[in-house]
């Protein structure tokens, strides 16, 4: 599945919704997080053990990743033909397990730099981030080791994209010398970054995915850690808040019309869409954007149709009191309590091959709503190793940077550190139609 897709999907109406979303915020709901960090770090080998010793792997399945005698924990995940030959993991890989305290839904994302926009959809829709980070890779007997470049930027991209809880995990450290010592000197690395990057870190783990050593099965002591296992941690965690306490804004993803009269809805049409902030019920007044006609919404439906009010994050049949001129990629909105506009200050991650430079013209889906946009000037560039900006008159691949974006149709939108789905777009190439950028509204 490529960014546009998922990024789309995310916002939109799905089954998923009445299942694994029905109470944000509550450590009883359906956990979304991924596995991310450099390439080779044992990202899935370990949710391969999550899953054997979580006993949610099925026999014939476990004797389908036999080698040789030994279990290759990470061909559970790495699922296409050329992740199994190259032993990479290319695509974002999900997969569903439950304990008898939870419902997971893992997203094992690839470390390689070239994949990273599959990391960043993964990430965008993300309840937790679980960052590996492999000891046998560092200079471990350093007091503070230099961190790898990906394990930086992957750490990075979860806290820009507003990933509620941050866990970092050292993995291999049964395969050093002295593990104690080399997870006291990385957790004091890990600790120097995030306090430079502002990053909220919920807890450093040592962990061995390939023994299984404090994965599910607590090792307490081990290492000078007391906490709990990585699976134990990630019971408690809470999903993500709904942004309930934001002005109403609804992206339309699908209109449809009922012909018979003696319905309910008295042949009106129904908008189907997924409450990107706030909440909506009967009575409402709504605005529509582009067009700005107004209207009072007259029921709304949930995703079995129904009647009751729904906030955001849940998905809605939206039906309005009169006919007026609404389609795919409209927006819903509260009165009075968006400015669109035409002109967009955004941080972005630049997911192409082709460098970002100024002049270049974009599509760029916001919602389910496509707009052409300008990239007027580039105002910096972070630098991963020093977190400074930078000044850059381009963005070469897999860079952070800060952008201003002319749009060809004026945008309601909302800073991303206040709504995920109001502040964030993507950029495809208008030629080649591949996903070019992250865009997150500053």
């Amino acid at each position: 599945m490529s960014a546009t897709q998922s990024i789309a999907n995310s916002q939109g109406a799905t089954p998923a919704d009445g299942v694994f979303h029905a109470h944000h915020g509550d450590t009883g709901a359906a956990l979304r997080f991924i596995t991310c960090g450099s390439v080779d770090d044992g990202k899935s080998t370990l949710i391969g053990r999550l899953l054997v010793d979580s006993k949610t792997v099925l026999q014939d399945q476990l004797a389908g990743v036999q080698r040789g005698g030994e279990t290759d924990l990470a061909l559970l995940t790495d699922g296409l033909s050329a992740e199994r030959e190259q032993g990479i993991t290319i695509d974002v890989a999900y997969r569903y397990f439950a304990t008898p305290g939870r419902k997971f839904i893992i997203g094992d994302a690839p470390g390689h730099e070239q994949y990273t926009r599959n990391m960043v959809t993964a990430a965008s829709s993300a309840d937790a981030a679980v960052v590996l980070v492999d000891a046998t890779k560092l200079d471990w007997r350093q007091p503070v080791p230099d961190l790898l470049p990906q394990t930086r930027r992957h750490a990075l991209l979860v806290h820009l994209l507003r990933v509620p809880s941050v866990v970092f995990a050292v993995n291999k450290l049964d395969a050093v010398e002295d593990a104690a010592t080399a997870f006291a000197h990385i957790r004091a690395a890990l600790d120097a970054f995030s306090e430079q990057a502002g990053l909220e870190v919920h807890e450093t783990v040592p962990v061995s995915a390939l023994k299984g050593w404090n994965v599910v099965d607590g090792k307490p002591g081990w290492c000078g850690y007391d906490g709990p296992s990585l699976l134990a941690l990630l019971e408690k965690l809470p999903c993500a808040e709904a942004e309930t306490d934001a002005p109403f804004a609804f992206p339309v993803q699908w209109v449809e019309k009922f012909s018979d009269s003696s319905d309910t809805r008295q042949g009106r049409r129904v908008f189907w869409g997924r409450v990107a902030t706030g909440t909506v019920a009967p009575g409402q007044e709504i605005v529509v954007q582009p067009s700005g006609q107004t209207a009072t919404v007259a029921q709304v439906l949930d995703h079995a149709r129904r009647p009751q009010s729904r906030a955001a994050g849940h998905s809605a049949g939206i039906v309005l009191d009169r006919e007026v001129d609404v389609s795919r990629g409209d927006w819903l909105l509260a009165p009075g309590a968006f400015r669109p506009e035409r002109t967009v200050h955004a941080t972005v991650a630049w997911l192409d091959d082709e460098p970002l430079v100024p002049g270049r013209v974009y599509w760029a889906l916001h919602g389910h709503r496509w707009v052409k946009a300008k990239v007027a000037r580039i105002a910096d560039r972070l630098n991963i190793e020093t977190l400074a900006r930078e000044e850059a008159i381009a963005l070469p691949a897999n860079a952070l940077g800060h952008v201003e974006l002319a749009l060809q149709e004026p945008v309601a939108t909302l800073p991303y550190q206040r709504a995920r789905l109001l502040g964030a777009m993507i950029l495809v190439d208008t030629a080649s139609h591949k996903t070019a950028a992250a865009v997150l509204v500053d």
